[in-house]
C-alpha cells in the first residue's frame, strides 16, 4: 500500500500545471468565435470517440492515435490562419485534417481503407493529404514532418507567396536531431514557419521529466534565435492569441517562432496503449479542471445565455455528421487491386 501511495503522489506531482504567465493570456472572444470554436472542437471531439470505436471492432487496423483532450490547440491555430498557410503535422492528425476542413467522410473512409479515402484507402490513420486543404499529412516517422515542414516553409520563402506552415510536432519528437537542424536552417534563412509543440506530457509512455534535460520546450530554439513561448493549450482562446503573434512574426519576415502548447490526451498513446504509466484519477482531474470543450460550453452558457437546448442541438448536428461518415466509411467500396500501383514513385 505504501508503494502505491508513493506512486499516487508522483503521479499528482506529474500533471500539468500551468505559470501564472501562461494561464493569464485568455483573450476575449466574441459569441460567433467561441461557437464556432466550440463546434469545431466538439467534432474533433465526436469523430475521434467514433474511431475508438470503430477500432474496438475491428473496422479500422493499424495504428490508431487519438486527439481527444487537445483539441484547443489545433482549432486556435487555424483560427489564427489565413487562406494559403500550411499544415503539417505527424501521426496523432486526424483532428488537424478536421481543423483544415477535410471531409470528414473521406477522413473516415481512409481509416477503413476504402475507395472514398483521402488517400484512397492506401494511407490509413497515419498518412492522409490534401492540397487543396494545404495540408501536407500524417507522418508516421517521429519528427519527420518537421523537416518537411521547414522544406515548405522554405518554398513560401522562394516563392514570396506570403504563406506560413504550421509545423506540429510532439514533446517526444522534439528530442529529434533532425528537429534541430530544421531549426538552424530556418533561422539562417528566416523562414516562415512556426513550430507548434504540442506537449501531452508523456510522448509515447514517458513523462517529460524522465526523458528531456529541457522541459521548458519554448526554450529549445533559444541557442540558435529562435523566440518561443508557452500557452495554455487547453484554452482556445490562448492558442488564437499566440498563435496571431506567432504566425505575424513568420509572415512579417522575422523568420521562425515556437509555440509550446501544454495540452493533455486523455487516450493511450495508441489504441494499443493501455495507458498505465498514469493514474486514473490524474487524467480525471484533467478532464474536470482544464477540458477545453467543456471550458468553450460554459462560456456558452455563462456568458453568451445559450441554453442547454441549444448547445444540445449542436451536439446532434455534430454527431449526424460523425455518424454520416461512419456509414459512409464502413459501406464504401475496397480499393481496386490495381490501385496499388497508382501514385508510387518507382
Amino acid at each position: 500500500m505504501a508503494v502505491v501511495a508513493e506512486r499516487t503522489e508522483r503521479a499528482k506531482r506529474r500533471v500539468p500545471k500551468w505559470s501564472k504567465d501562461v494561464a493569464a493570456e485568455q483573450p476575449s472572444f466574441t459569441r460567433e468565435q467561441d461557437l464556432s470554436a466550440y463546434e469545431d472542437m466538439l467534432l474533433i471531439r465526436r469523430f475521434e470517440e467514433k474511431s475508438g470505436q470503430m477500432y474496438g471492432m475491428g473496422l479500422i487496423g493499424g495504428f490508431c492515435h487519438l486527439y481527444i483532450g487537445q483539441e484547443a490547440v489545433v482549432v486556435g491555430m487555424q483560427m489564427a490562419t489565413k487562406e494559403g498557410d500550411q499544415v503539417i503535422t505527424g501521426y496523432r492528425d486526424h483532428g488537424h485534417m478536421l481543423a483544415c476542413g477535410m471531409d470528414p467522410k473521406g477522413i473516415m473512409a481512409e481509416l477503413t481503407g476504402r475507395r472514398g479515402g483521402v488517400s484512397k484507402g492506401k494511407g490509413g490513420s497515419m498518412h492522409m493529404f490534401s492540397k487543396e486543404k494545404h495540408f501536407y499529412g500524417g507522418h508516421g516517422i517521429v519528427g519527420a514532418q518537421v523537416s518537411l515542414g521547414t522544406g515548405i516553409a522554405f518554398a513560401n520563402h522562394y516563392r514570396e507567396n506570403g504563406n506560413v506552415c504550421l509545423t506540429y510536432f510532439g514533446d517526444g519528437a522534439a528530442n529529434q536531431g533532425q528537429v534541430y537542424e530544421s531549426f538552424n536552417m530556418a533561422q539562417l534563412w528566416k523562414l516562415p514557419v512556426v513550430y507548434v509543440i504540442e506537449n501531452n506530457r508523456y510522448a509515447m509512455g514517458t513523462s517529460v521529466s524522465r526523458a528531456s534535460a529541457q522541459t521548458d520546450f519554448s526554450k529549445r530554439g533559444v541557442s540558435f534565435g529562435i523566440p518561443g513561448e508557452q500557452v495554455d493549450g487547453m484554452d482556445v482562446r490562448a492558442v488564437y492569441a499566440a498563435g496571431q503573434r506567432a504566425i505575424e512574426h513568420a509572415r512579417s519576415g522575422k523568420g521562425p517562432y515556437i509555440l509550446e502548447m501544454q495540452t493533455y490526451r486523455y487516450r493511450g498513446h495508441s489504441m494499443s496503449d493501455p495507458a498505465k504509466y498514469r493514474t486514473k484519477d490524474e487524467v480525471a482531474r484533467m478532464r474536470e479542471e482544464h477540458d477545453p470543450i467543456e471550458q468553450s460550453r460554459r462560456r456558452l452558457l455563462e456568458r453568451w445565455k445559450l441554453s442547454e437546448d441549444e448547445l444540445k442541438a449542436i451536439d446532434s448536428r455534430v454527431r449526424e455528421i460523425v455518424n454520416e461518415a461512419a456509414e459512409f466509411a464502413t459501406h464504401d467500396p475496397e480499393p481496386d487491386p490495381s490501385e496499388l500501383w497508382t501514385d508510387v514513385l518507382l
